[in-house]
């Protein structure tokens, strides 16, 4: 309980600012939180999210107050998902009275996958971002999903008389839509095109089925991002977004990279 002195201590970010300069966003950023993802099933994956959260400040307010968005945050129990992340997202405007705001978070997500042979289970982790966003054109909910994958130089597999050089690829998808995409369906649809998928663990027939699938379906980092683009474009639920792969190379000291964005 506050001491009642605390009460009569002066409120400086209450004065009137006579500047009259609108500031576009002011808050909190790189704030550390564990948080509750939902995923398909129902269930709720554990994780600790990096969090940015702003709002709009009126020319004349000078300062805003930086302990609420930490109070917005820490009331929020239930898992997030498109809905409950625009639940949150308007706590936070009604809590700093602003009209306009943006929440991102940054986190690790973790899937279970089987080994394509052996099927041992084993978990691999994605990065991902949630972003809401409020103005006065709206709420625009956006989700980033990063995926490890390999991919296959077609050009190597062509001239070489045995082998290929291949790489671990990082293909990023970003999509605003009229309707949530889960996590997972966007982690799958960056797995399914490119040359292969990544386990967190294999044994022996796994090794031998990743390797013969990669060299069967070799892909430059521009096959990814146009292949992933063809599927996007054919979803109905995808109003906006953009694909980005990143090839580690393994025979050069720098990475390959294409992107493709799009507002259908």
């Amino acid at each position: 309980m506050n001491a009642p002195e605390q009460w009569l201590l002066p409120d400086v970010q209450a004065i009137a600012d006579r500047r009259n300069v609108y500031i576009n966003r002011v808050g909190v950023k790189s704030l550390v939180h564990p948080v509750r993802v939902g995923s398909p099933d129902g269930s709720a994956v554990a994780t600790v999210a990096t969090v940015d959260m702003t709002v709009g400040l009126a020319h004349e307010v000078k300062g805003t107050h930086m302990s609420r968005f930490v109070e917005v945050l820490q009331q929020t129990h239930e898992a997030l998902d498109a809905a409950s992340f625009a639940q949150l997202l308007s706590r936070m405007l009604d809590r700093l009275g602003a009209e306009s705001g943006m929440i991102e978070m940054r986190f690790p997500y973790f899937i279970s996958k089987r080994a394509p042979v052996s099927g041992v289970a084993s978990l691999l982790d994605y990065r991902v971002m949630f972003r809401g966003e409020h103005s006065g054109a709206g709420a625009v909910f956006t989700t980033q999903v990063a995926a490890p994958a390999t991919s296959l130089c077609p050009c190597s597999k062509e001239i070489s008389e045995y082998g290929a050089h291949n790489q671990r690829s990082e293909i990023t998808i970003t999509v605003q839509g009229d309707q949530p995409i889960a996590i997972e369906e966007l982690a799958g649809i960056a797995e399914q095109e490119a040359s292969c998928e990544v386990y967190g663990l294999l044994k022996r027939p796994d090794e031998k089925y990743v390797t013969e699938k990669a060299y069967d379906n070799p892909k430059f980092v521009e096959d990814l991002v146009r292949d992933i683009a063809l599927r996007l474009d054919a979803d109905d639920r995808v109003r906006v977004y953009t694909v980005e792969a990143e090839n580690f190379e393994s025979i050069h000291n720098h990475s390959a990279y294409a992107l493709v964005e799009r507002a259908k």
